[in-house]
């Protein structure tokens, strides 16, 4: 985490004691948040972003009332704060009252913090390792991005404690689902597939949803489809994506080597940096209104 911070609107130091334990939200996980990468200066995809934290705040109850363009603004003073124009940003709503354990004297209802840190490195690769029933595809939750995170943690962890990089998460059914911070994709032929938001259980990533609704190559098919482990493992490739990961090869799972299809991946690639080039292009004067 860099220096400063932002905390309802204001720049603070990281090391300023600004919470009370009476806060429900940090002692339930009552919350939502997204994770944006910074590039060049920019909120890469930040109207996903947002759009995302609102339905998801909404749907949690939690207070969220700032405006975009509101957001943005103090989003954009934390990045010049921090010198942090290739970074991880993290922007949390979290809510303050509610639940048997309020405590008397907290004013909000809910509390907006964000904060930068350097960009984690991958690697070219990752290897994965399966666990069943650990997502629940019917939950009317299923797919939110909540701060009660202790279980994602727990199992990254213990992926890494068996020499895994990353937990595979399968549903109910013993589909796919996601991983503890990244979303799926499998390649057969020219189809590229990643479980559907509907039954799967897993989170509406903005990486995700990029490829599915603005990238389009010849001879590639991006679509969402059930997958099984057999479906995975018997295919011609698997990635990952996330906000900080954009397209990560798999290399194994559960110990079993994964065929590769380099070329096609590739294209992926290349074509989703190409689409940041492209936003980042069209914001970044819009951006340097904002941070006067």
């Amino acid at each position: 985490m860099h220096r400063y911070l932002l905390h309802n609107g204001q720049i603070r130091q990281t090391n300023d004691l600004l919470l009370s334990p009476g806060q429900v939200g940090f002692l339930n996980g009552w919350g939502v948040f997204s994770t944006i990468r910074v590039a060049k200066g920019v909120l890469f995809a930040y109207e996903r972003h947002y759009r995302r934290m609102r339905q998801d705040a909404a749907l949690m109850h939690v207070e969220f009332a700032i405006s975009p363009e509101e957001l943005s603004a103090q989003l954009y003073r934390l990045i010049e704060a921090n010198n942090a124009h290739d970074a991880t940003l993290r922007v949390s709503c979290v809510r303050n009252k509610g639940g048997l354990f309020e405590a008397p004297g907290i004013h909000r209802n809910s509390d907006l913090i964000a904060f930068t840190a350097d960009r984690n490195n991958w690697g070219t690769g990752a290897s994965l390792m399966s666990l069943p029933h650990s997502r629940y595809g019917a939950s009317p939750f299923a797919g939110t991005k909540v701060t009660s995170w202790a279980q994602n943690l727990t199992w990254y962890e213990a992926a890494h404690q068996q020499g895994f990089d990353e937990m595979l998460l399968l549903n109910e059914h013993g589909q796919i689902s996601e991983c503890t911070s990244a979303n799926i994709f499998s390649i057969d032929g020219g189809n590229v597939w990643t479980p559907p938001l509907a039954t799967s259980g897993c989170l509406p990533g903005v990486t995700r949803a990029i490829l599915l609704e603005e990238i389009k190559l010849d001879g590639i098919n991006i679509a969402e489809r059930e997958l099984s482990m057999a479906d995975v493992i018997n295919g011609r490739g698997v990635f990952i994506t996330s906000s900080t990961r954009d397209l990560l090869p798999v290399s194994e799972i559960d110990g079993v080597k994964l065929q590769q299809s380099p070329e096609l991946l590739g294209r992926l690639q290349e074509s989703f940096a190409g689409y940041r080039e492209d936003y980042i292009a069209r914001h970044r004067k819009s951006n340097e209104v904002l941070t006067v």
